[in-house]
């Protein structure tokens, strides 16, 4: 899936060695955020949240997607991952949508970012993870790999997967 996307994306993308791939269709407690690395083969795999608005009953499942501004939802598709920066939650890194589906991604401020509801802890006292206002939230440990590994015009692939 990981070379199907960076192929299908490739004249936007800068880099095409490393994507990230994020599958919605599990629960938030368990690593499903995956750094796919397409020289070697290797998948290193982490916890990521999703957006309030794509899970309002707060049970770690999402259940919808939306690309609307002031949804609070995650959006599927394929984005490029741009420069990191520091705003409002510290470093993050800006995401440009790249589909139809998630379009509006610089305009609703979703991006990558570290958050303190991502922790390993945060799961071992509510069995889940916290959730973001759409964006891609990681432990701030985490996260780090995804500055080093994903930052700087690679690909992020969110959808519901079914590799069953």
């Amino acid at each position: 899936m990981a070379k199907r996307e960076v192929e299908r994306n490739a004249a936007t993308l800068w880099k095409s060695d490393i994507a990230g791939i994020a599958d919605f269709g599990v629960h938030s407690s368990v690593p499903r955020f995956h750094f796919a690395n397409l020289e070697n083969g290797t998948v290193r795999s982490f916890r990521v949240a999703h957006g309030k608005g794509s899970d309002p009953d707060h049970d770690g499942m999402l259940d919808a997607f939306s690309n609307v501004e002031g949804s609070n939802a995650t959006s599927r598709g394929a984005y490029i991952t741009y420069e990191w920066y520091v705003g409002k939650y510290g470093t993050s890194i800006r995401l440009g949508g790249l589909d139809p589906t998630n379009d509006n991604a610089l305009r609703r401020y979703i991006v990558m970012h570290s958050a303190w509801y991502a922790e390993p802890s945060h799961v071992a006292e509510w069995g889940r993870l916290g959730r973001s206002d759409g964006c891609f939230a990681m432990a701030p440990d985490d996260f780090n790999e995804a500055l080093w590994h994903l930052s700087g015009g690679r690909l992020l692939f969110a959808d519901r997967l079914d590799f069953g």
